[in-house]
């Protein structure tokens, strides 16, 4: 089921404590496009197929990263492309954007997505696993 763009920025203001939905709009692009440089195949085209219109194509961008960052270079990333951000407030971002988005892929495909990744993003994405 697709989320619509309101209900999926709602969600990301609401986690975020953004004081407007532009704010939670630039800190969904930023953590999406970083998100999308790290997942491939089926996974990528069923997560985008979930996402709001304004974001599938954000998803779906080309560019691959060699290979996936582990999580604390992601959060640098996502800091380093957000003006005036510090690794603490690029935590919250990269939180606030990839827990809504795991509630919006749900439990089986998020467990498909974290198979991508480094250890340690089960946390960014707001789901511990046990260890």
């Amino acid at each position: 089921m697709i989320v619509r763009r309101e209900a999926f920025l709602d969600r990301v203001r609401e986690r975020g404590e953004y004081d407007t939905l532009q704010e939670a709009e630039r800190a969904a692009r930023v953590v999406l496009a970083l998100l999308s440089a790290h997942l491939v195949g089926q996974v990528r085209a069923q997560l985008a197929a979930r996402l709001p219109e304004d974001f599938v194509l954000i998803l779906l961008n080309p560019l691959q990263s060699a290979e996936p960052l582990p999580p604390e270079r992601f959060v640098r990333a996502t800091a380093a492309w957000i003006e005036g951000a510090t690794e603490q407030t690029a935590a919250w971002d990269v939180s606030a954007v990839l827990s809504t988005v795991a509630d919006t892929a749900g439990d089986d495909l998020l467990t498909e997505i974290l198979l991508q990744f480094p250890a340690g993003y089960d946390l960014l994405f707001g789901r511990p696993q046990p260890t």
